[in-house]
This record gives C-alpha cells, sequence and structure tokens, in this order.
C-alpha cells in the first residue's frame, strides 16, 4: 500500500481527497500547513506527497524548498489554473508534476497513479547501468553519476535522463519524454518537460566541469551526445 501525504490548508478538501485516495487503495495523511507537512516528510517515510501552493504562512513553494533539502520523495503540486509562474518555479525546484485547481479526486488520483508507476518501475524490475561517456546511469538504484560522483537529480529528472540515456545517440521526441518520464501525454502547451531538461543540462555540468551533453533539436526534441 503507497503512503500518501496531502499538504493543504483547505480541510474539507483533504478530507474529501482522503476519504476518496482511501478508497483506492492509498494510506493517507494529512498536514494543514507547510511547517508540519516538511516535518511529517523528515520523520516519516511517503512514496509521494501533494502539495498545495496556496498555503498560509508557508506557501507551497517555500514547504518545497524545505524538503528538497533532505528528501528526493516524488512531489506533486496542486496549482492555482492558469497561473504558470507558479507552476514554472515548483518544477524547477523540483515538483515531479502539477495539477491545476480545482481538480477532480479522479484526475489527481490518475497523476498520482503515473507517478509513482514510473518511480517505481525499476523497484520491481533489475536493470543494467548505462554508461555514456563520464555519465553512468543506475536503473536499480534511480541515480546517476558523473565519473563516480553523484548528480543529485528529482526523481523526475532521473526519469528523463533515463529516457535520453537508453536512446544516446538519437533523438527523443518531447511526446515520448512526456509518456516515458512524466507518466503521461504531453498537453498542449506543457513546457515541463523544458524546465526539467534545463535542470538535468545544468546539474550535468556543475558535476562534469561544463559538458553539455544533452541537445535540444529544434522541433523534433532532445537528444543525449554521445561522448
Amino acid at each position: 500500500m503507497n503512503k500518501i501525504l496531502l499538504i493543504d490548508d483547505d480541510i474539507e478538501l483533504t478530507r474529501m481527497l482522503k476519504e476518496f485516495l482511501e478508497h483506492e487503495g492509498f494510506d493517507v495523511n494529512i498536514a494543514n500547513n507547510g511547517v508540519t507537512g516538511a516535518q511529517y516528510l523528515m520523520l516519516n517515510r511517503y512514496d509521494l506527497a501533494v502539495l498545495d501552493v496556496m498555503m498560509p504562512e508557508l506557501d507551497g513553494i517555500e514547504t518545497l524548498k524545505l524538503i528538497r533539502k533532505s528528501s528526493a520523495i516524488p512531489v506533486i503540486m496542486l496549482t492555482a489554473k492558469g497561473d504558470e509562474s507558479d507552476r514554472f518555479f515548483g518544477l524547477e525546484l523540483g515538483a515531479d508534476d502539477y495539477v491545476p485547481k480545482p481538480c477532480t479526486p479522479r484526475e489527481l488520483t490518475a497523476r498520482i497513479r503515473a507517478v509513482l508507476r514510473r518511480t517505481q518501475l525499476t523497484h520491481q524490475q533489475k536493470a543494467a547501468v548505462i554508461e555514456v561517456g563520464g555519465l553512468c546511469v543506475l536503473p536499480e538504484q534511480r541515480k546517476a553519476e558523473w565519473n563516480q560522483q553523484a548528480i543529485p537529480l528529482t526523481s523526475v529528472e532521473y526519469s528523463l535522463l533515463e529516457v535520453l540515456a537508453r536512446n544516446a545517440g538519437r533523438i527523443v521526441s518531447k511526446d515520448t519524454l512526456s509518456q516515458q518520464g512524466l507518466g503521461r501525454p504531453l498537453a498542449k502547451f506543457d513546457r515541463s518537460i523544458d524546465v526539467h531538461l534545463s535542470s538535468i543540462r545544468q546539474k550535468i555540468a556543475e558535476a562534469s566541469g561544463g559538458n553539455q551533453m544533452i541537445q535540444t533539436v529544434y522541433r523534433m526534441g532532445y537528444q543525449l551526445v554521445k561522448a
């Protein structure tokens, strides 16, 4: 049974979501503010957190910053409909996905399952290490290294990098990256892939001393260049 943490100050909404998710087979805890939510994640093991952006005192963006200091747990952000700035900022800080509010419990459940499928796949199957130049991708541990030095990727960043590494030297479309990396079809005007790939590029460059092995292929997608 997957353990989910809901972090949202809307008490009625979290109660409704908790009831629905438990009916769908999840074990659900609730935190009605960001400070409590971050503390729960530090003290307990969860498989995924759902985090609302708009909260008093400590909002979702600041809460995500606290979470990412100590945990790579998958995080789905709940954002106001049409507020792209919060979405992009959350993705840049390491959120795995976002769902615009208002959303139905069924929609949120589908997103949760998609993220969990992606992050848990390699725990169910052993996979060979993938090496591309100085880059080493370890599917069983869901981590990546550059010359044996760990690259601090979030869960979704790892998933996208693994897709590119498995197709090293070939162009991978954004739709394929979304399907295989995010676990959902690419939505119109969705720039999540671009934001995540920008962060991955930066982290690889920092670990490798400037290597730019991920290239954008105009109107076609992305390519991990073989060294």
